[in-house]
């Protein structure tokens, strides 16, 4: 989590809301990272964890590719996309749209700091991580760091 603060700390620089996402593979390496970007890029879907999923499935993709088999990553297919065995790391609680990107990702956690009352879909006003309809489901670990998590985001908002 002080990983994925340290990337939330590098989002008001260019105005985007202090979000953090990190990946981890189930040996703790780190896979990918991302903080908001929306602001920055113009790009709606541009959120921490978003961006996170996406650097940490191009990664494995290119240990694939190195592997002369084929088969890196764990015994991952070159081209393959689903982050089974991975966690993602993220100082607020997930909206709809992450929350749906984790379940199609397949990653099998999701740590968060702070909750979103809001928009948080990970628990607090939806549960589409949980939901019982979907084929996936991800573990949920919440609370973590959420005081340093949600003192960023205090700080964002009034300073604006």
């Amino acid at each position: 989590m002080r990983q994925a603060l340290g990337e939330a700390a590098r989002a008001p620089g260019t105005g985007d809301v202090p979000v953090g996402a990190v990946v981890l593979s189930a040996d703790g390496t780190v896979l990918g990272t991302g903080h908001n970007e929306r602001e920055a890029t113009g790009d709606p879907t541009a959120h921490a964890e978003v961006l996170a999923l996406r650097a940490a499935a191009r990664a494995l993709r290119e240990e694939a590719s190195r592997s002369d088999a084929g088969r890196g990553g764990g015994g991952r297919r070159a081209g393959e996309w689903r982050l089974t065995g991975c966690t993602l790391v993220v100082t607020l609680e997930p909206c709809t749209m992450c929350a749906g990107a984790l379940v199609l990702s397949r990653v099998d956690r999701v740590v968060y700091g702070a909750r979103d009352a809001k928009a948080g879909a990970a628990g607090s006003l939806w549960d589409v991580v949980r939901d019982r309809r979907l084929n996936h489901r991800p573990e949920v670990i919440t609370g973590v760091l959420e005081a340093e998590c949600a003192a960023l985001l205090t700080t964002f908002f009034r300073d604006r």
